[in-house]
């Protein structure tokens, strides 16, 4: 990924937090010869630096996946900037947005129990507190039929990248006019990049 210096997030904490907070992410890997791209939730373990995920079985891109060192992105919130809201007119558009890749190398996971916690994690992360589905509490034999028709899998972190493109690059006057002009809409991709923006200042 292309990061100038003043766009890079070097803080661990950092880049831990946006990969679980916008987990829904695309995994990047050959198969059979071509790019392959899967959309999916990705749980990370931090004391492994790993990922844990699952392709549905009839997904072909696991089939050649193991070994592989693939690109998994991370996508946070995003959104356009006007320069009508700067204060000259000598400035072009652009887009704010905050991104993480990671790469790293697969295996696919075969222990039982390893792959039932592996799912009970994945749904004890997304379920409301209040919810009353448990997937421990969910009938046994049902859960290890849907399970055939998955295939786990653990990705080992080699590589992370990250960046924030915030308007750092402009004076904090204009990042202040960005910051107003983002806040005034009720879009939540606006908001949550005015927000991180502000952090900044």
């Amino acid at each position: 990924m292309y990061i100038p210096k003043h766009f890079e997030i070097t803080d661990e904490e950092l880049i831990y937090e946006a990969i679980e907070k916008y987990s829904f992410a695309t995994l990047f890997s050959q198969h059979q010869g071509e790019p392959c791209a899967t959309h999916l939730p990705l749980t990370l373990k931090r004391e492994e630096n790993a990922l844990y995920g699952h392709f549905a079985r009839t997904n072909g891109q696991w089939k050649d996946i193991e070994n592989q060192q693939v690109l998994v992105v991370f996508q946070g919130p995003h959104c356009y900037i006007s320069p009508s809201w700067y204060e000259t007119s000598k400035a072009v558009p652009t887009w704010n947005y905050v991104s993480v890749h990671v790469y790293g190398k697969v295996a696919i996971v075969e222990d039982p129990k390893l792959v039932f916690d592996s799912l009970d994690e994945m749904v004890n992360k997304y379920e409301a507190a209040d919810s009353p589905y448990n997937l421990k509490g969910t009938d046994t034999g049902y859960i290890d039929s849907m399970m055939k028709g998955i295939v786990p899998f653990k990705i080992n972190i080699t590589k992370t990248e990250a960046k924030a493109k915030l308007s750092q690059n402009h004076p904090e006057e204009r990042q202040k006019l960005v910051v107003k002009n983002l806040e005034s809409t009720s879009d939540q991709n606006n908001l949550e990049i005015a927000e991180l923006m502000k952090r900044n200042l």
